[in-house]
């Protein structure tokens, strides 16, 4: 099925449209200049992965906010440093800092002239549209795992969400999800019946960074390096 036959885009937030790995290690700062050795940029995100992936499991009702507040007191705990609970809470509040990546508005500003587009994310309201924001487009739908009571990669986030496009005369043969996370999004992707784009930001970049390994391989009916190779295959198809 060419790009230009579907008539939704879904997309992933963080990782995807929003630069989550340069804005949690920045807010991390003040953590980790307190480790006492050199950590690579890598080592601290796969280490925030597991912490976050866990909390979430443990606390899916809980606000990403303050699902991130809890991960920086573990990391404290496991850097051995002692921390207060203003300090968590400002990283937690941190989420509505975080860039997007510089591709980002632009494409889906041409984006909204062909496709209806709509978010899954694992995030909280208030934060999310901070980040909304930063991306200068009026999304169709919003399904956020404040909303759903669960996060990513749980299934019935994305039965939530096809359930609600449904409603709306969008049948999911007509969407492609579109996310950089194998984890979080193509996996489950995978398993609801959804084709799927992965936006690979981290081509140049080896492992998972701040997301967790997948299970298994997912498969992905396209894939490109950045959002802007998205809209230039787009292009090419009409």
């Amino acid at each position: 099925m060419p790009l230009r036959d579907f008539k939704a885009l879904t997309f992933d937030m963080y990782g995807t449209l929003i630069d989550w790995e340069t804005g949690i290690t920045r807010a991390l700062r003040p953590l980790t200049d307190r480790v006492g050795r050199e950590m690579s940029r890598d080592e601290v995100l796969e280490e925030h992965a597991r912490h976050e992936s866990y909390q979430q499991q443990a606390t899916p009702t809980k606000r990403y906010r303050d699902v991130l507040a809890v991960v920086y007191r573990r990391l404290a705990e496991q850097w051995r440093i002692t921390v207060d609970w203003d300090e968590c809470v400002r990283y937690g509040e941190s989420v509505q800092e975080w860039p997007a990546f510089p591709d980002s508005a632009e494409a889906l500003t041409y984006l909204k002239g062909h496709y209806q587009l709509f978010v899954l994310s694992n995030v909280d309201n208030e934060s999310f549209q901070r980040s909304r924001e930063k991306l200068g487009v009026a999304f169709d739908g919003v399904y956020s795992a404040e909303d759903i009571g669960s996060y990513k990669p749980c299934e019935r986030n994305f039965t939530y969400m096809i359930e609600r496009m449904a409603s709306l005369g969008i049948d999911k043969s007509v969407i492609l999800h579109t996310a950089e996370s194998m984890y979080h999004d193509h996996l489950p992707a995978n398993r609801a019946g959804l084709r799927s784009c992965h936006i690979h930001r981290r081509s140049q970049r080896d492992g998972y960074g701040a997301t967790m390994p997948p299970e298994e391989t997912a498969h992905c009916e396209f894939r490109f390096d950045s959002m802007a190779e998205f809209v230039q295959a787009h292009r090419a198809t009409l």
